[in-house]
């Protein structure tokens, strides 16, 4: 079936046929062009938009570049199904274990990233080493990038190292400050990957007691005259596991314990995308002793692997880049240039805003069918729920969990500092589709009755 698509397209700055390649994309996500169908013939487009016939040409070109469409000589371009750029669900239980991006917005536009990649001027210098801090158009486009998702808005695209991933920014940052046997103070309940790289470094890592916002700051100051340590890795916006996130008066009270101090900061702001309404990053309240960690991973795509380290002091910069220097010598350039094209042509906000959208789709359900067992989630757009429990209730509901299909993240995977806090993180990104995530919370929530029910039945 031939389509009879005339669309409308926008005013804007973009090329004619980029405009229509856009349209094109927009008409495939929103149904208007179902897969399978053969699009008008390049010709006949042309003369119904009054555009030539090499704008339409090129149009179909790119939109074949970038997965869009089926070429097939003597028959058409016909639509590609959205499904075909989706990553496939991976065999076993239902993945609700990992914290992952939705992939399939980048997914349907990484050809076409690709396409625009090789006409960059600056292409072969990716081929060369880096410099030890990035290439400068990826530095400038990842301070740009934290201004407009984290409201890091005072960013210098100076102090920015760029590096491969937010794992290893945090790597770079605590190893410029800790040595082996330091204290390295955190949440009670952490990043699994904070907890296995401080057990790699032989730092000793102590987890401090939390509340709704997250660190207490009362526990911080006793932790700081009990142990003498001078770190603290803290990450204040949808904290993970947990989803907490930290009031302005909260995150000026560790600022101020901080200075009392002489307390470095280490602040992961990889969910700071997610919660557009969150306080100002420690990096602007207290600039002169935070480094910030973030990344794209959480919010374009895991396997690009661009990651930032903003450092706060000349000496504490340098200290990253020798240690770029000795491990990976430069920072790996391709995933990054990837990321910095999409950030430059307005890509990754589009990418993001279609992440964001699904987000809130997908905590809606969480909330309908997990219902009371769900902490409060802090933002809208939160990309994983914490379900707080005692650890033996914890530990059976994932075996529960598990047995039925679904994997939630292990119970003791977060804790730092046993006897605080427990519960279960479910995380809503990683299965591919709604109706994947559906079937994994209904084993969830049908594990959550079990519990109901043996507890009835101990009474008795």
């Amino acid at each position: 079936m031939t389509a009879t698509w005339t669309p409308v397209i926008p005013d804007g700055d973009a090329p004619l046929y980029e405009r229509l390649v856009s349209v094109l994309r927009a008409d495939i996500s929103s149904g208007v062009l179902t897969a399978g169908v053969r699009l008008p013939p390049q010709r006949d487009l042309a003369y119904r938009l009054g555009v030539g016939l090499g704008t339409v040409t090129r149009a179909y070109v790119e939109a074949e570049k970038a997965g869009l469409v089926s070429a097939h000589v003597g028959r058409g371009s016909f639509v590609n199904a959205p499904t075909a750029h989706r990553v496939s669900e991976r065999d076993g239980p239902i993945n609700l274990a990992q914290n992952i991006a939705l992939s399939s917005p980048a997914g349907t536009r990484i050809a076409e990233a690709l396409s625009r990649v090789r006409r960059r001027p600056d292409l072969l210098e990716h081929l060369a080493y880096a410099p030890p801090m990035g290439h400068e158009s990826q530095r400038r486009a990842g301070a740009a990038w934290l201004a407009r998702t984290s409201s890091y808005e005072s960013v210098d695209w100076r102090r920015l190292i760029c590096c491969g991933g937010a794992q290893q920014g945090l790597s770079l940052a605590l190893g410029a400050l800790l040595r082996p046997g330091d204290v390295l103070l955190t949440e009670a309940l952490a990043y699994h990957g904070l907890k296995s790289l401080a057990l790699h470094s032989g730092w000793r890592v102590r987890g401090l007691p939390m509340d709704a916002e997250g660190l207490r700051p009362d526990a911080l100051e006793e932790a700081i005259i009990a142990t003498g340590a001078r770190v603290l890795a803290v990450l204040p916006t949808l904290q993970n596991p947990t989803g907490r996130i930290m009031s302005r008066s909260r995150r000026d009270a560790i600022v101020a314990i901080a200075r009392k101090h002489d307390l470095t900061l280490v602040e992961d702001d990889i969910y700071g995308a997610y919660a557009q309404d969150a306080p100002p990053p420690f990096a602007m309240l207290a600039p002169e002793r935070t480094f910030h960690v973030s990344g794209v991973s959480k919010t374009l795509a895991p396997g690009l692997r661009a990651g930032f380290v903003v450092a706060p002091a000349p000496d504490q910069f340098e200290r990253v880049l020798d240690a770029v220097r000795v491990t990976t010598y430069a920072p790996p350039a391709f995933g990054g240039l990837i990321a910095t094209q999409w950030i430059e042509d307005g890509t990754a906000d589009t990418i993001l805003a279609e992440v964001r959208e699904e987000a809130a789709a997908r905590l809606v359900m969480a909330r309908q069918l997990l219902g009371v067992a769900i902490e409060t989630p802090r933002s809208d757009l939160a990309p994983h729920v914490w379900l707080p429990m005692s650890e033996l209730e914890a530990e059976r509901l994932a075996g529960r969990a598990l047995r039925g299909g679904a994997e939630v993240t292990p119970p003791s995977a977060p804790v730092v500092e046993p006897g605080h806090e427990c519960g279960v993180r479910v995380c809503l990104g990683a299965v591919p589709d709604r109706e994947t995530l559906r079937r994994g919370l209904e084993i969830v929530a049908g594990a959550l009755s079990s519990e109901v029910g043996e507890r009835s039945l101990a009474m008795i």
